[in-house]
């Protein structure tokens, strides 16, 4: 017990070191933007509003139900959009999940048929790649090049 309290009176910036305003593994703070705001993520992933959209469709691959989450949210966030490149991302996730419900129901309805079940992961995989190929421009901050496209 002596020897700790003698380290300690030996060097007491040791034992009081702040790390909270350190990045993990750098000596240097980080910074901030203009008012004391978060800057924007140019090395790590950006949780921007398209990509969120974009993480819920894929997410209802698994929970089901995420899918209406990110289109409630991309229906709002449509008409509070303050940056340009956006716009595009918000056009074509919105056509992506209608087309793809639309797709759905007539799918739904070709399955008394059998022929609907050949469709599901057609729909699937569609929906899927539309996602993803949003979540990667949406993290560069790139617009879709052509958001009424049914292409990807």
């Amino acid at each position: 017990m002596e020897d700790r309290t003698k380290s300690q009176e030996a060097d007491p910036a040791a034992t009081h070191t702040d790390t909270r305003s350190a990045a993990p593994g750098s000596s240097h703070p980080p910074s901030t933007g203009p008012s004391g705001s978060s800057p924007a993520n140019t090395t790590g992933f950006d949780f921007n509003q398209p990509t969120i959209i974009a993480l819920c469709y894929l997410g209802s691959f698994v929970t089901g139900i995420s899918g209406l989450v990110g289109i409630v949210l991309a229906h709002v966030w449509q008409g509070e959009n303050r940056e340009g490149w956006a716009a595009s991302h918000f056009t074509y996730l919105i056509r992506t999940f209608w087309i793809g419900f639309a797709a759905s129901l007539v799918a739904l309805v070709l399955s008394f048929v059998l022929i609907g079940f050949l469709l599901y992961p057609i729909i699937a995989v569609w929906v899927g790649i539309r996602s993803v190929m949003s979540l990667i421009k949406a993290q560069r901050r790139e617009p879709i090049a052509d958001p009424n496209t049914l292409a990807f």
